[in-house]
């Protein structure tokens, strides 16, 4: 299996979630794609339309399945090794879910107010597409 995490290449808190990825996963599992890289993104058939909705996760393999938002987040989470069992339990939480969206959707829509901007696009070591 491979997996595309499509992030905002010029937020300071998602470029660190994708070096924390980096560092767990060491390309195994997940290729990253920066937002910004329009080129590639065309490739999946992803706008910036598309991606103003929060990060995507994009199976490689059969690119109809995608995941964007929270829901990316928690597959994310589901595919890390033991990371089903943390997600399992916050999907059983009464109204965990619900809440849980509404404060991605406040992170994503506040991230250059409350984390910063980067000056440039942070391209990962395991990009998607072999030009890193």
């Amino acid at each position: 299996m491979n997996y595309h995490v499509i992030y905002d290449g010029n937020c300071n808190l998602c470029v660190s979630l994708v070096q924390l990825l980096e560092t767990l996963d060491q390309g195994k599992l997940f290729r990253y794609i920066p937002m910004q890289d329009e080129q590639a993104l065309q490739e999946w058939g992803i706008t910036p339309v598309d991606c103003e909705m929060g990060m995507i996760l994009l199976d490689a393999n059969t690119p109809e399945k995608r995941w964007q938002g929270s829901a990316a987040a928690e597959e994310i989470g589901r595919l890390l090794p033991l990371g089903s069992v943390f997600v399992e339990a916050y999907r059983a939480l009464p109204g965990a879910k619900w809440v849980g969206d509404r404060f991605y959707e406040q992170i994503r829509d506040n991230r250059y107010t409350l984390f910063g901007k980067r000056d440039s696009t942070y391209k990962s070591a395991y990009c998607a597409d072999g030009s890193c």
